[in-house]
């Protein structure tokens, strides 16, 4: 592998409702089988328990099964894991990204745009901090699903090459879907990766996957089966990305203005 070069694995799945135990066996076969063909294992939004509005139940902490289960398996298989889980803390729930490297060592983004069609925001604690992470010479940013139809909150201030959205998109609007992943990389002069689920979940919402990267063109540079159960490994160019942002510098022209807190 070049230097410059960071191979991502988009885990597509039937996310099996509200069944951690057994969502967990799943991707523990699923990443197993990725080899040490890959850097970073990309889950999607509530991977082991599918979107849930209902955290009480399901929460968990920091140190609980889920994020054990990430670091075994990050350790185990040698992949950075990112995916979003419910987690519990000071008497609140968020919806949060977590990023697992194989030493054990986690960073995580609470999601900032709670999906209030689904009573999202009634229930759970939004996040006011973007995070951002490195690896192998990438800066990469973590968002979360309903993120993705605010750009003010993604837009790129020169501080990363990666964004990525870890969803659970529905069918319905997957035209949506499509348009704004390139939209989001057009604009910030990056690569973009969304994943998705499929099947449908607990409230009878139907996905249909469709995760995909996209470049800093617009361009689709892979993408998954749509309505299939995938996992599709995409090799990124951060030479690449640099080249095209020097003989093309959009970036230069960005207004300078600050995303809104309400911190």
């Amino acid at each position: 592998m070049e230097a410059n070069e960071l191979f991502i694995s988009l885990v597509q799945k039937d996310i099996i409702w509200e069944d951690k135990t057994e969502n967990l066996r799943q991707y523990s076969r699923i990443l197993a089988d990725l080899d040490g063909s890959s850097d970073l294992a990309l889950l999607p939004e509530m991977f082991s328990t599918g979107f849930s509005t209902d955290p009480d139940p399901l929460a968990e902490t920091m140190e609980g099964t889920t994020v054990g289960w990430m670091k075994k398996t990050a350790a185990e298989t040698g992949n950075c894991i990112a995916g979003s889980l419910i987690i519990r803390e000071e008497g609140c729930f968020y919806n949060r990204a977590v990023w697992c490297d194989p030493s054990g060592s986690l960073s995580w983004y609470d999601k900032r745009h709670l999906f209030r069609m689904a009573g999202e925001e009634a229930t759970f604690s939004q996040g006011f901090n973007r995070t951002i992470v490195k690896l192998h010479g990438w800066r990469i940013c973590l968002q979360v699903c309903y993120d993705l139809r605010f750009p003010v909150w993604s837009r790129n201030r020169g501080d990363y090459d990666l964004l990525v959205y870890l969803s659970n998109w529905p069918a319905a609007r997957s035209d949506v879907w499509n348009t704004l992943l390139r939209a989001r990389a057009i604009e910030n002069q990056c690569y973009v990766a969304g994943v998705n689920r499929t099947g449908i979940d607990g409230n009878n919402i139907v996905y249909q996957g469709e995760s995909m990267v996209i470049d800093p063109k617009g361009q689709i540079v892979g993408k998954a089966e749509t309505t299939q159960e995938s996992t599709t490994t995409i090799r990124l160019s951060l030479l690449g990305l640099h080249e095209f942002r020097t003989k093309f510098p959009v970036w230069k022209d960005w207004d300078d203005f600050k995303v809104m807190s309400d911190e």
